[in-house]
């Protein structure tokens, strides 16, 4: 799935680096674990299993980046007698009619979006009873179906476009839009006729079900109070629209409903980042190199740089396998994404050690950032500097100047980051 890197000569390091990597791509289709789950007519989860042929009709929500592959797997084990898919635009899964398929905007939201949040309203609320839902989640559910509460689709868009760029994490990003929402939260559910079940594809660290696609089938710990805190701490005040900051003042009032409290469904994670990092150290030990792995990398770019750096310097182990999601505050006008700047900021880290480097990073997904590619691929045996495009957000650029660009076209999958370093002589 990953083509070759602009501009770079494959060597041996180059090929391990690429092979493990490889393996994780591979590992993160949810198919290879919808298996476990989804059987003829059956939905099976711990000891316990739920026999989909004692309901009246079967209907199928599905919404994320991997909501295409998720639909077509499960569609070829149970016959839904309707269903709705929202994709990003550009995926077209292969689904019989009776599914209505949606390509909306992501990472920002389209009047698709807003289409898809009032389909999916309108598509539960003709269940009934003894009916029976199967609700399919991944990342990116967030910017797919939008529908805002009391504010514009033009306003919910500079919200998103502000909170991607401001340094929160995943789950402060998703607690504010879950308070400015009809659907987010638990809302979608919270009035279902019926009966259903949810299996989720994580792209949060720590696999906070509340922050998969703003947590659309589950429930909401967080309050009006917290969103309105992260926005004083990133310094959001003047520039969030102020539509946005009275929704939150009116919820912290008690003028707005707060977001449901328990789950109304059992909400299932069958799939994260670390399911691939699983896979990649087997793949590393088969090519006989001594792997040590970091899960759950979180924090801004900086931190994260330092402390990879320092595990790869100071390790007995010469690999490294690691994944997560770090954040990046964009301040500078170049292209880029956190896992180019991360391997352009782990180079320069590394590049006058006595020990060099190979160095890969990127996206599930197949999207880092701004840009067409999934990551990149460098070495510090090469003699660059990379400084001036990194205070410029400009990563891309210096790849593309010297090569190592990584490209596998959009996956369909999504479960954060994976990359690998490779220490040799």
């Amino acid at each position: 799935m990953i083509k070759k890197p602009s501009k770079l000569t494959l060597n041996a390091n180059f090929q391990a680096v690429l092979s493990i990597l490889d393996e994780g791509l591979e590992s993160s289709h949810p198919s290879v674990y919808l298996k476990n789950y989804v059987l003829k007519n059956q939905i099976l989860f711990s000891t316990s299993k739920i026999d989909l042929k004692k309901f009246n009709q079967k209907f199928l929500i599905a919404i994320g980046k991997s909501a295409g592959t998720m639909a077509e797997y499960v569609s070829k084990k149970i016959n839904f007698n309707k269903g709705l898919v929202v994709v990003p635009k550009g995926i077209t899964p292969k689904l019989k009619k009776s599914i209505e398929i949606i390509n909306a905007g992501h990472p920002i939201p389209n009047h698709n979006s807003l289409k898809a949040g009032k389909n999916l309203i309108s598509f539960l609320s003709q269940t009934e009873k003894n009916d029976f839902v199967l609700f399919l989640i991944s990342g990116g559910g967030s910017a797919l179906s939008v529908l805002p509460d009391s504010i514009s689709l033009r306003d919910k868009i500079i919200v998103n476009q502000i909170l991607i760029r401001s340094g929160a994490n995943i789950n402060e990003i998703a607690c504010i839009r879950k308070h400015l929402s009809l659907i987010k939260g638990g809302r979608l559910i919270q009035n279902m006729n019926c009966a259903g079940i949810s299996l989720l594809v994580s792209d949060v660290i720590g696999n906070n079900i509340g922050s998969i696609s703003s947590g659309i089938t589950y429930c909401d710990k967080s309050t009006f109070s917290d969103s309105l805190k992260i926005i004083k701490k990133f310094s959001l005040q003047n520039k969030l629209p102020q539509s946005a900051i009275e929704i939150l003042k009116s919820g912290l009032k008690g003028e707005i409903s707060e977001t449901p409290k328990k789950p109304r469904i059992k909400n299932i994670i069958i799939l994260n980042n670390t399911s691939c990092l699983s896979k990649m150290k087997n793949k590393s030990k088969t090519l006989g190199l001594k792997t040590y792995v970091m899960p759950n990398i979180t924090g801004n770019l900086n931190q994260v740089t330092k402390m990879i750096a320092s595990r790869a310097l100071n390790s007995k182990n010469n690999c490294i396998v690691f994944g997560g999601e770090p954040t990046v505050t964009v301040t500078g006008t170049g292209k880029g994404g956190r896992n180019q700047e991360l391997v352009l900021r782990l180079y320069e880290k590394l590049k006058n050690q006595k020990f060099k480097f190979t160095i890969a990073s990127i996206g599930t997904d197949g999207i880092d950032g701004n840009t067409k590619f999934a990551g990149a691929l460098f070495s510090t045996e090469y003699e660059c500097d990379g400084k001036s495009y990194l205070k410029n957000n400009d990563s891309s650029s210096f790849f593309k100047k010297y090569g190592g660009l990584i490209k596998t076209g959009i996956t369909q999958n999504n479960v954060n980051d994976i990359g690998v370093i490779l220490r040799h002589n």
